[in-house]
């Protein structure tokens, strides 16, 4: 059974603003690990500045960060959330326990908005759309697993390929596929602490990765099958 705390993955882009915030509330005692996937700002050099060891993937794109992020970690389980501050890391305990108790293969997160502005009304019917998809094709999800919690080995293993904003939806689609028991938890949804979001920012965002969603989505050929008991 592992005991050891996860690594936690942390996909960086221009967040130099953001992070001190969002290290500080990480759990104490929780390995760190910034990928910074290209940044025009300080966002490595704050990243280390506060305890948090770092990587760099140079290539752009959400996917090729976080599996950069899985090659580099060092621990067991690891959990991936985004940088920005949004996502109330609170939620990492209970997902992880989800993992750590052999409940679940994947744990993930379900965004709830703490208020009007803090979720883009283009953003939430996007996700709507694509988890409603997703559910069709057997996968129990109301979101697309923007914070998660998995053994490392496991999820490098999915052989996930996408290197874009696909990436979070391809490992539902090939978790399902392989079976895995996935547990969806709330998790608080906040405005995020600096800069924009570079998907749900705008319109034009938002409606580029859901394009780009979608057509992952249909093109896959991958259908959940029963999760083992």
């Amino acid at each position: 059974m592992v005991s050891s705390p996860p690594e936690i993955v942390l996909p960086c882009l221009d967040e130099a603003d953001a992070l001190p915030a969002v290290l500080r509330e990480l759990p104490a005692g929780w390995p760190v690990l910034v990928v910074d996937n290209g940044s025009t700002d300080a966002t490595a050099a704050v990243a280390a500045a506060h305890g948090a060891r770092v990587v760099r993937e140079p290539r752009r794109g959400y996917g090729a960060a976080v599996h950069t992020g899985l090659v580099a970690a060092r621990a067991e389980l690891v959990a991936v959330l985004d940088g920005d501050g949004s996502l109330d890391p609170a939620a990492l305990a209970p997902l992880t326990e989800a993992v750590r108790s052999g409940r679940a293969d994947l744990a993930v997160g379900r965004r709830v908005p703490v208020s009007a502005g803090a979720w883009p009304w283009h953003a939430r019917a996007g996700n709507v759309v694509i988890a409603a998809l997703l559910r069709r094709r057997g996968v129990p999800v109301h979101d697309i697993a923007p914070i998660r919690v998995g053994r490392r080995d496991a999820l490098l293993a999915l052989g996930v390929a996408d290197r874009a904003f696909g990436y979070p939806l391809e490992l539902l689609l090939r978790a399902g596929a392989s079976g895995w028991r996935l547990h969806e938890l709330d998790v608080a949804y906040r405005p995020r602490a600096g800069g924009r979001s570079k998907v749900s920012g705008s319109v034009r965002g938002t409606a580029r990765a859901a394009r780009d969603m979608t057509r992952l989505l249909r093109g896959a050929g991958l259908r959940a099958r029963p999760a083992q008991p």
